[in-house]
């Protein structure tokens, strides 16, 4: 649902009981004056039904409306999932007036687009550009569902219609400090002269290119003067990106159904969940991003590990599967073992030293964080995945040990 001048705009959804499911693609429209309801019927072909989707509302009174989920069923007791990418605008004509006409559109974005996922969360940016954020895709394998959750923003241009990933710019002091020290020492005699350059204008033209491309090789081009410092620039500043990724302080985990709101141009993004093998883990962190500058992450609510709980729609990985049905004592005896589990793991865990900060704990214990995340999503499981999840429960496990 998104407010549109006067009026609040539903489109799609599901429901689901026991025995069937039905996916919608109406659109129903809420007058906020006359407190009444009205089904629109508007020409041309729109969306497929579905549910999740992006909606946002054009200065202009349209709504734009991206992606979103459905299944359908192939054979009996067997459903498949479909993750949509697709783009429609719902359009106004004489909004206020008793002849308002909708129609639909299908949009055909240029850019970089984000690539397929459910989950996403969304909010208004400036500039005219509304944002996308997180989000997961799910890998359907036969029996097993994996999900490859995401922590990225992508920005969608509603004037230029086109889509393209955000970048992480990085403190502009430290950046020019370090140009600097590599100046000084590839050209100590003309230093000065060099350094009055670089400051300025590629500095402003990277801005530029960060809002309109969002490719990293596009902003690595422009930094550097010379050629020869183009080739020691790209290398450095990508492990300063890579670094500043894996720094737990700088940007959310991966995740998916985060709150997310903009107020004065400061991007909010508050708890979701993500999974580690089959559980899931529901968060309560707040962190916050500064859309004009896109220059760091900043953390406002710590994740307290202490509050959260692990939820299981199963028995333990460690029970047979057919032990299954009798509800009711069996959940406690889950917990507690689950909670001795902990207990017991806790205490075998690498200790954190005196002092030692997140990046220095992971370098120091990654391996064995690897073995642990292995032994809980087995041997099928992709190393990407498992790595990504070795490094959410070193984090966890040093923040709880603060």
């Amino acid at each position: 649902m998104v407010a549109c001048k006067r009026q609040l705009i539903i489109f799609g959804g599901f429901h689901e009981s026991a025995r069937d499911y039905i996916y919608y693609n109406d659109v129903y429209a809420f007058n906020l004056d006359s407190f009444t309801w009205s089904k629109l019927a508007p020409a041309g072909i729109g969306p497929a039904p579905r549910s999740g989707c992006q909606m946002t509302a054009s200065p202009e009174g349209n709504v734009i409306i991206y992606g979103g989920y459905s299944k359908q069923r192939i054979k009996k007791d067997v459903d498949k999932g479909t993750l949509h990418t697709d783009m429609f605008l719902l359009k106004a004509e004489g909004v206020g007036k008793e002849e308002e006409k909708w129609t639909w559109s299908r949009l055909s974005p240029s850019g970089v687009k984000p690539p397929p996922r459910s989950g996403f969360s969304v909010a208004v940016g400036p500039g005219n550009r509304s944002l996308l954020f997180g989000g997961v895709q799910d890998e359907e394998e036969e029996e097993s569902l994996e999900g490859d959750f995401f922590n990225d923003i992508y920005f969608y241009d509603m004037g230029k219609n086109r889509w393209f990933p955000a970048q992480l710019k990085g403190p502009k002091s430290e950046k020019r400090k370090r140009r600097r020290g590599r100046q000084a020492e590839s050209e100590a005699a003309g230093d000065g002269e060099v350094e009055q350059r670089p400051p300025q204008g590629p500095l402003e033209i990277i801005k530029e290119v960060v809002a309109e491309d969002g490719t990293v090789m596009t902003i690595k081009q422009v930094i550097s003067g010379p050629a020869e410092e183009k080739e020691r620039s790209e290398s450095e500043e990508e492990e300063e990106e890579e670094t500043g990724a894996l720094g737990q302080q700088v940007e959310p985990c991966p995740r998916s159904s985060a709150m997310v709101a903009v107020k004065h141009g400061v991007l909010y993004v508050y708890g979701g969940m993500f999974e580690v093998g089959d559980r899931q883990f529901t968060l309560s962190d707040l962190h916050s991003i500064d859309l004009h500058k896109m220059e760091e992450w900043k953390v406002l609510v710590e994740m307290d590990p202490k509050a959260q709980e692990w939820l299981e729609e199963s028995e333990s990985d460690e029970e047979d599967d057919d032990v299954e049905g009798a509800e009711g004592g069996e959940e406690e005896e889950e917990s507690s073992e689950e909670e001795s589990e902990d207990d017991e793991g806790e205490e075998q865990h690498p200790a954190v030293e005196p002092g030692e900060n997140p990046e220095e704990y992971l370098s120091r214990t990654e391996q064995y964080w690897i073995k642990v995340a292995r032994s809980h999503m087995g041997p099928e499981a992709k190393e990407k995945k498992v790595v990504k999840v070795a490094h959410a429960m070193a984090k966890t496990f040093h923040e709880d040990s603060a």
